[in-house]
This record gives structure tokens, sequence and C-alpha cells, in this order.
């Protein structure tokens, strides 16, 4: 029921990739025989809709990589103040779930360069969005990719976290 952390920082760190070596990673894998799933975010505060989306994305089958938007787009994203916590330990953070395979940082407000340079099999995103929805759909329909919608109901967000921290 619980998330497993792992304990080897350097295998953590190791999953913290440039986009050159995603790309070596993702046809080392395909070439394996596994397929790949994106999840992408701010993950500025993480809690536990985040854990839920990664696990349920990892759950759709082969490797799992994160793609965490840089500082410059979270504060275009959701403003001034934002985001609270550094890119580099955001993918600290993410890196050291035993769910996820690889992450990296990007500056794009969105995913489809990401998408484009990847071409995941899935293209997981979270109960906030439809499958019509997800920005990104149409690029990943061009290649044949799927999009999935995976995690539990959007009960839970950083922005409302911080929120009420600052409430209280």
């Amino acid at each position: 029921m619980f998330g497993k952390l792992t304990t080897n920082s350097l295998s953590d760190a190791a999953k913290i990739v440039s986009r050159d070596l995603l790309r070596q990673r993702v046809a080392e894998w395909r070439k394996a025989g596994e397929s790949v799933v994106l999840a992408n975010g701010c993950f500025d505060v993480l809690h536990v809709g985040h854990i839920r989306y990664f696990r349920a994305a990892k759950e759709l089958g082969g490797k799992l990589v994160v793609g965490i938007n840089a500082d410059a787009t979270v504060r275009a994203l959701k403003g001034n103040g934002r985001p609270r916590i550094p890119e580099s330990e955001r993918a600290e953070i993410i890196a050291a779930l035993a769910d996820v395979d690889a992450v990296v940082i990007f500056p794009e407000p969105d995913a489809t360069q990401l998408i484009r340079e990847i071409r995941p099999d899935v293209h997981a995103k979270g109960t906030d969005y439809t499958a019509e929805s997800v920005p990104e759909r149409a690029v990943v329909m061009e290649y044949g990719g799927r999009v999935a919608i995976v995690g539990d109901p959007k009960d839970h967000s950083s922005t409302e976290l911080l929120r009420k921290w600052k409430e209280s």
C-alpha cells in the first residue's frame, strides 16, 4: 500500500538524466523490449496524490519516466513564490521513488517537445484531465502512442496545501 523508497543514493542520482541521456536510455529500454510511460508535472510539494499518480502510471507497464517542469516554468504556471522546492531537489525526491526509472527536467510549458523526443508508448496524466483535454494528446496520437488518465481523484493539490499552511 505504501510507496517504496530506494536507499542507494548513487542509483537514485543516476535516475536524474539530461535529455540526451534520456533518449539513449529509452533506446536501450526499447531494444530490450521494454515499453516507456511518461508522467509529467511541477511536483512542487510532493503529496499522496503524486505518489498515487506515479504508482498508477508505473502499473501501465514498462519504464516510468517523470518529466519535471523547470523552476522558471513553474513560476510562469503557478505564479511568484513558486516553486517552493528547487527543480534539483524535486528531481532528487522523485528519483528516490522505486516506481520511477528516470527523471528529466524540462523548460518548456508543456511536455510536447519531450514527447516528440522520446515517443513514450503511454503518456500518463492525472485525473484533473480527460483523455481529450490532455494538451499533448495530438502529438501522442501522431505517432500511435496512447494517453492514459491515471491516479486517484484530484483531491490533493500542492497549491491547496500551501494555502492551508499559510492560513495556519
